[in-house]
């Protein structure tokens, strides 16, 4: 049901000329509909309609017009445009958004079990050495292992020849891990995979192989391990499961940064996959007081990044070691209140679906 403040709006604009309406002026009723969300604001975010909460939204925004109001573009949401994000970042002097270690501080951390998955390369090789150097217990599930990261953690904390495709491996390395030390406090759910050649329709270049691998270790990846950790019991009272997932997930803002070209089906597909997986986790998770954490790490200057090396600069590219320190911001500052939703890591605010 509609609640009375609405009710009444509909009432006295549609009631009075429904023997009329080719009268009704629409903008009048968009701003008396806007007007009601506004005195009700509280009540509307809760009411589960669609259209009662998209009130609410224009509400909060009231200085954009309700033709203007883009999710893909600003608002509630983060930017979907990169190089504009980045550029407004700049020109507000956003330092959250230009220098995390401005607000970063991961004493929050400190003395806490974390799993990171893909832990001895890249970003995850990153958020190790910045969980050692902040007193946490990092704990490592990789494919591989090597001497800097044994020197890193300790060779007991690696748990190498685990590919997160392969349930059986990732059920024995949690297993492990639970009967090695204990509970987990949080997950880190990096593992990743990024097919290098852009794939499209017209140019002949789909690899269907590809995608389900793609899918598999980015899709399926987060939730075999988390599904492990929470059947094996190696996840501490009020746990969390980090998601790194990716803007590339949201189907949204493929109008814009894919606008009239489209590609690389399996990279956005899998990290659609990754999203969904999270979701539905977070909503059966959250009777048990386990908040699940997606976040968008932000454009970092990896190897699984380095295809778009010409675009680092102008899309504000951060090193490794910042991007992990972003990672660990929002993981310290997500809860249950912000469970299953995408989070962008450079400026905090929402990815939408």
């Amino acid at each position: 049901m509609m609640i009375p403040a609405i009710r009444s709006v509909f009432h006295s604009v549609f009631l009075r000329t429904h023997h009329r309406p080719k009268m009704v002026n629409p903008a009048l009723c968009l701003s008396a509909i806007s007007l009601a969300g506004a005195a009700y604001q509280a009540t509307a975010w809760v009411v589960p309609q669609v259209r009662v909460a998209s009130i609410s939204r224009a509400a909060v925004t009231a200085k954009m017009s309700s033709d203007s109001f883009d999710e893909t573009r600003a608002g509630t949401y983060s930017v979907a445009d990169q190089v504009a994000r980045f550029a407004n970042a700049k020109e507000d002097g956003n330092q959250r958004y230009l220098d995390i270690a401005s607000v970063y501080d991961g004493g929050d951390l400190s003395g806490k079990r974390v799993l990171v998955t893909g832990g001895g390369r890249g970003l995850g090789l990153e958020l190790t050495k910045e969980l050692v150097s902040i007193g946490a217990t990092a704990l490592v599930v990789c494919r591989s292992s090597s001497p800097e990261l044994e020197k890193l953690v300790g060779k007991w904390n690696v748990y190498s020849g685990v590919d997160v495709t392969d349930t059986e491996e990732v059920t024995k390395a949690i297993k492990r891990v639970k009967n090695d030390g204990g509970a987990l406090d949080v997950v880190i759910n990096n593992a990743g995979y990024f097919y290098d050649p852009k794939e499209t329709v017209l140019g002949n270049s789909l690899n269907f192989e590809e995608q389900l691998k793609q899918i598999d270790v980015c899709g399926l990846g987060p939730l075999r391990v988390s599904a492990a950790c929470v059947q094996e019991g190696a996840l501490a009272e009020g746990a969390k499961i980090v998601i790194i997932t990716s803007q590339a997930g949201s189907v949204e803002w493929r109008s814009t940064q894919n606008k009239d070209e489209g590609g690389d089906y399996g990279h956005h597909m899998s990290r659609s996959a990754c999203n969904m997986a999270g979701v539905l986790l977070s909503e059966e998770l959250r009777s048990k007081g386990f908040a699940v954490i997606l976040l968008h790490p932000g454009f970092n200057r990896t190897e699984m990044t380095k295809k778009y090396e010409a675009i680092w600069d102008i899309e504000g590219a951060v090193s490794p070691p910042e991007g992990a320190k972003r990672v660990l911001y929002e993981t310290i500052k997500g809860s249950m209140e912000t469970t299953g939703q995408v989070i962008n890591c450079e400026d905090g605010l929402r990815i939408p679906w």
